[in-house]
């Protein structure tokens, strides 16, 4: 048998030759059981698979949008939680970096595949908890951009999403900043990761040039006439 020493020193130098995993915690809880909203999510979406949802988002966020294999360029977050809670005038809202506040009244009113939709926002809110937004520099236009990004090449568009070509500005926010990141990332693989890891401490509009090595609105005006009809 091998002396202790000698198998603490082969563990030890073992744990040290690989990365440590990081993981993150996910808790839901429905605060709004007794309303139509609450009931609704509990008998079509539930907490069992709002969790196992995060994980598999969690993981796409960090392996293919943001391409973060390295622990050390995530945002260093250890949980995420959920509240389904009864407020108006929007679907959710994601807050104080690992939060997601969900519509009960949304979810009580959407007509559809509640559990698709479901989905597809969670897309959008949990890039929200792992983007970097350049200490708050960057502006709110490009930081919902990257999170409809998300959803869009995760296959979760929709319906009225849209299409490539369309919007007036490449910083009109949200589905239309989404299309012109993707325009961009496949003239550099990779582009919104790039951006994203920029990002990281502060927000320059140059980072577009710096990755593509035209001006943003350069791109804009290319982006445009590629899909002039």
């Amino acid at each position: 048998m091998a002396p202790k020493s000698f198998i603490l020193f082969t563990l030890l130098t073992y744990s040290l030759s690989f990365p440590t995993i990081s993981a993150v915690d996910y808790y839901v809880t429905n605060l709004a059981a007794d309303t139509p909203g609450g009931i609704r999510f509990t008998n079509e979406i539930g907490i069992p698979y709002t969790k196992q949802i995060m994980g598999t988002i969690n993981n796409f966020i960090w392996s293919t949008v943001f391409q973060q294999n390295d622990p050390s360029e995530r945002n260093p977050i250890d949980s995420v939680n959920v509240y389904i809670v009864e407020f108006d005038g929007a679907e959710a809202i994601e807050w104080g970096g690992n939060n997601i506040n969900v519509s009960s009244i949304y979810l009580k009113g959407y007509e559809g595949d509640l559990k698709w939709q479901f989905t597809s926002l969670f897309y959008h809110e949990m890039t929200h908890c792992f983007q970097w937004d350049g200490e708050g520099h960057t502006p709110l236009e490009l930081v919902e951009g990257v999170a409809d990004y998300t959803k869009l090449i995760a296959g979760y568009a929709q319906e009225g999403f849209a299409k490539p070509g369309q919007g007036d500005r490449w910083d009109q926010g949200y589905d239309f900043t989404a299309r012109f990141l993707e325009y961009c990332d496949g003239i550099v693989p990779g582009f919104v990761a790039k951006l994203n890891k920029k990002m990281r401490f502060d927000y320059d509009v140059k980072y577009f040039e710096d990755l593509t090595g035209k001006s943003v609105n350069q791109l804009w005006k290319e982006y445009k006439a590629k899909y002039r009809n």
